[in-house]
């Protein structure tokens, strides 16, 4: 049995009548009497009562219709889902991302999707670093990530997003929340907030760089988890921290950002990222609604070098 001998008994059924069945099936009336005789001798079953002059469904064909309409119509469902899978409309894309840093760009980019392709399902990873979602991109374990510029993967290809300016955050009624902008040699009796060493974060490791830079290790006395919890321990006095504009969103109360002054890097720039092989049709389609929804901003006036 396959499913041609299905269309083709509840063509019968339908039209109780072989010659419309047939010409409905787009076939010579043997043949589908023939079939249908297979098919009864196949189930050992008899499907229909015939006589010159009519066509009437057994008890057992009546049973049977409605499980073979059933059949032939999930068959159509599959069809169509491998169809949509093939085409991107529907499948899964599996995206990195690492809380507070992510909070403006990836609703922009989920709510685009969903309103543009609402079979696809987007899977989000959160608590995803940077140099953890380049391991996993790499792996094939993620499809997008959002990452942070340099890619020095050749396997991962990438677009910039955003631009991040480093600042500090100091907690309100701190000795410097009066200056327009500090220096980080000033911090270097400060106790700092960080994420933790093994977190995979670009940011932590930008902090350590500025500060050796600057002449001293940074003191880290208290380690959260991610950037909101980093920005609530410095709110409420436990020190202070390095971080970017796009965090601050994350707190806003009890706590003050400065700019940083004669250091470098002044800014960073989160980029999506993708395994450059990945042939994703679904992947395709979310590449495709970024560049709208997170347009590459201007990135002349950096001096931004695309290839280091």
């Amino acid at each position: 049995m396959d499913l041609r001998d299905l269309e083709a008994f509840i063509a019968v059924a339908e039209e109780l009548h072989f010659g419309r069945a047939a010409a409905r099936l787009h076939m010579a009336q043997p043949p589908l009497s023939n079939r249908i005789t297979q098919l009864e001798n196949e189930f050992r079953l008899k499907l229909f009562q015939r006589t010159t002059r009519n066509v009437r469904l057994t008890d057992a064909g009546e049973r049977l219709l409605g499980p073979a309409r059933r059949a032939v119509n999930q068959a159509a469902s599959v069809r169509e889902l491998a169809t949509a899978i093939a085409s991107g409309e529907e499948g899964q894309v599996r995206i990195g991302f690492a809380g507070a840093s992510s909070q403006r760009v990836l609703p922009l980019l989920t709510r685009a999707v969903r309103a543009e392709h609402p079979g696809i399902d987007l899977v989000l990873q959160s608590q995803t670093y940077v140099y953890r979602a380049f391991d996993l991109l790499v792996a094939g374990d993620l499809d997008l990530a959002f990452v942070r510029i340099p890619v020095a993967r050749p396997e991962l290809s990438y677009r910039v997003v955003e631009v991040e300016e480093v600042l500090c955050a100091l907690p309100a009624g701190h000795r410097l929340a009066d200056r327009d902008s500090v220096r980080l040699e000033d911090l270097i009796d400060e106790d700092f907030v960080s994420l933790p060493e093994d977190s995979g974060s670009m940011l932590r490791l930008t902090m350590y760089s500025m500060c050796m830079s600057s002449g001293f290790r940074p003191k880290i006395t208290q380690v959260a988890p991610d950037s909101s919890t980093v920005l609530a321990l410095v709110a409420a006095g436990a020190g202070v921290t390095i971080t970017l504009s796009s965090v601050c969103q994350a707190q806003s109360v009890g706590i003050i950002y400065k700019p940083i002054e004669g250091t470098e890097p002044s800014h960073l720039f989160p980029a999506l990222a993708w395994r450059t092989d990945n042939t994703s049709p679904a992947l395709q389609r979310v590449l495709a609604v970024g560049e709208n929804a997170l347009p590459t901003p201007d990135l002349d006036s950096y001096g931004l070098d695309m290839n280091n």
